[in-house]
């Protein structure tokens, strides 16, 4: 069993100092982590899951145990979950058929674009998805492989594997003549 850390028993104990710490080392990379995956839901910005996420952390930390760099791993499982929920959410919106194509299809377009702008996710956006959460959590936030499994409710053998498999895709993928595009994107 893990014990807890100094600082996750100050945290626990609603230790401002504690949660102040916690916030540096994760928020950004939960940020940035956010922004890989497609949301379903152009309205919410990753900022907002990410703000999400850490108040259900706050609301649960009782429930966790373990170190402060173990709390990465839960605290994005925690925006993994909500992310899914946002996701499933605008899908059953997007059923109503009064919307018709008019609206989908420009913000569908507008999307695709502004991600075939940005390097690093016109990369990761040709990964099958859990290779693209691996990817993204281990090589573009710096998880260790056990926060990423617990980040992405996998084994840690499932994300060796879809880091090693991702990472090779990737370098047969990219070559300095020829730019990576999203799927779709051409």
């Amino acid at each position: 069993m893990h014990r807890d850390d100094d600082q996750i028993s100050r945290a626990k104990t609603g230790d401002p100092d504690a949660w102040r710490e916690l916030y540096r080392a994760h928020a950004g990379r939960l940020v940035v982590w956010l922004s890989t995956r497609p949301s379903g839901d152009s309205a919410v910005a990753p900022e907002d899951l990410a703000g999400e996420a850490w108040l259900v952390a706050a609301r649960r930390v009782s429930d966790f145990t373990g170190t402060s760099e173990q709390f990465a791993g839960w605290l994005f499982g925690i925006a993994r979950n909500l992310a899914a929920t946002t996701d499933r959410r605008s899908r059953r919106r997007r059923t109503d058929p009064g919307l018709s194509e008019t609206l989908e299809l420009p913000a569908d377009d507008v999307i695709a674009e502004a991600e075939g702008r940005d390097w690093v996710r016109s990369a990761l956006a040709t990964l099958p998805p859990r290779e693209r959460d691996v990817v993204a959590c281990i090589d573009g936030v710096g998880l260790d492989v056990a926060g990423t499994a617990e980040a992405l409710g996998i084994s840690a053998v499932a994300v060796r594997v879809a880091h090693h498999r991702g990472l090779k895709r990737l370098r047969a993928a990219v070559t300095p003549e020829q730019p990576v595009t999203p799927a779709g994107l051409g």
